[in-house]
């Protein structure tokens, strides 16, 4: 049985495109091959000097946090600090990095897989050592993530790209993969001279997600065609071929085939 843990830079994230981020989903992405969950751990900044001023943003902050630890996680609440220059300049810092390292560390003996939650470059040298203890390393990020951090890790995945991992706020009841429901997919085949193309998504989480040809069964990534007519302002085909643009669209049914089309196809993320 494979022996999992999962540890998420929760401030990183959230300034970096993962905000409002299910950790409920996350959960059931970290155990998708059937593994067993030893450690859920994500670190949470939480500012007292905020909360004596603000009752709300106090309220808030533990009713965020009971709602994580409802879905079996430990939180780990790493306190605002606040700093003043020579000038006078205010700046505030609630870093998790060492706590995080540590803990990763401290539980490599037990584990075999560690998911880790973050774009930070400083934990590259976290993810080798891990490695090296012989744990197998999965990044999982959104922007601004370290290309070293990327290319170290044994597999990276844009957390954009996975079902219902971030909700959108227009559509609160969408059904993920289904007509009429919006997604998030990348471009696997343009063809510029003749205005059309192929956009790919991923259909269910699940333990194939290796298995990147949708033609192949056991996929769990499904194709559907997209006009040129479709793109929206600021989305051109050049951009689609870039293998790390990332869109979102709608999916209608097909009034040729029984197959799905995209329609209303927005950028998300933009790898220049």
């Amino acid at each position: 049985m494979l022996k999992v843990g999962v540890f998420v830079d929760a401030e990183n994230i959230k300034f970096n495109g993962g905000y409002q981020l299910r950790y409920d989903v996350l959960r059931r992405f970290a155990a998708r091959d059937g593994g067993t969950l030893l450690r859920l751990n994500t670190y949470l900044a939480f500012d007292q000097e905020r909360a004596k001023k603000d009752p709300e943003y106090a309220k808030k902050s533990y009713i965020y946090q009971q709602m994580v630890r409802d879905y079996g996680w430990k939180i780990i609440v790493k306190h605002v600090k606040r700093y003043v220059d020579d000038e006078g300049n205010i700046t505030t810092k609630a870093n998790a990095d060492l706590d995080l390292a540590v803990d990763a560390m401290l539980q490599v003996e037990n584990l075999d897989l560690v998911l880790l939650v973050t774009g930070d470059g400083d934990f590259l040298q976290v993810v080798t050592a891990l490695q090296n203890r012989g744990c197998r390393v999965e990044l999982l990020g959104f922007n601004n993530v370290s290309k070293q951090l990327q290319r170290q890790a044994d597999a990276f995945y844009r957390g954009y790209l996975i079902p219902d991992l971030l909700p959108f706020p227009y559509e609160p009841r969408n059904e993920w993969g289904k007509a009429g429901s919006c997604v998030r997919g990348v471009c696997s085949k343009w063809f510029p001279d003749k205005g059309y193309g192929f956009l790919r998504f991923i259909r269910e989480v699940s333990p194939n997600l290796w298995i990147t040809d949708p033609r192949e069964p056991e996929s769990p990534y499904e194709s559907v065609f997209c006009h040129v007519n479709e793109l929206a302002d600021g989305v051109t085909p050049e951009l689609l071929q870039h293998r790390e643009t990332i869109v979102e669209f709608y999916l209608k049914e097909s009034d040729v085939d029984e197959g799905l089309i995209a329609t209303n196809v927005r950028l998300v993320y933009d790898p220049s």
